[in-house]
């Protein structure tokens, strides 16, 4: 009974701004989101997954290098939810982004979201 649920993709232009947003829910999770390592993914057509952001559950985070400056991960543990905040984004920033559950310390995960379209125009 785990779920993530992502919103807030669409279409913007570049140099613009888009809000994602990652709403977790299942009880057994729900217990223990707070301590867990969430991650932002996403994936282009035609390349692999990859890491764009994490997030502690303290608050420590950490950027692919492509985004670091312009995106900022968060997290609102009241509400079980974390958030991508992109910026200035360009073309190269189009793909499926998705929410993952990493780990609660030394518990690894492998919760998924069904991703949300982020499209990038020039």
């Amino acid at each position: 009974q785990v779920q993530l649920v992502e919103s807030g993709g669409g279409l913007v232009q570049a140099g613009g701004s888009l809000r994602l947003s990652c709403a977790a829910s299942g009880r057994t999770f729900s217990r223990t989101f707070s301590a867990t390592t969430m991650a932002w993914y996403r994936q282009a057509p035609g390349k692999q997954r990859e890491l764009v952001a994490t997030i502690s559950g303290t608050g420590n985070t950490n950027y692919a290098d492509s985004v670091k400056g312009r995106f900022t991960i968060s997290r609102d543990n009241a509400k079980n939810t974390v958030d991508l905040q992109m910026n200035s984004v360009t073309p190269e920033d189009t793909a499926v982004y998705y929410c993952n559950a990493q780990r609660t310390g030394f518990r690894v995960y492998d919760y998924w979201g069904q991703g949300t379209q982020v499209t990038v125009s020039s």
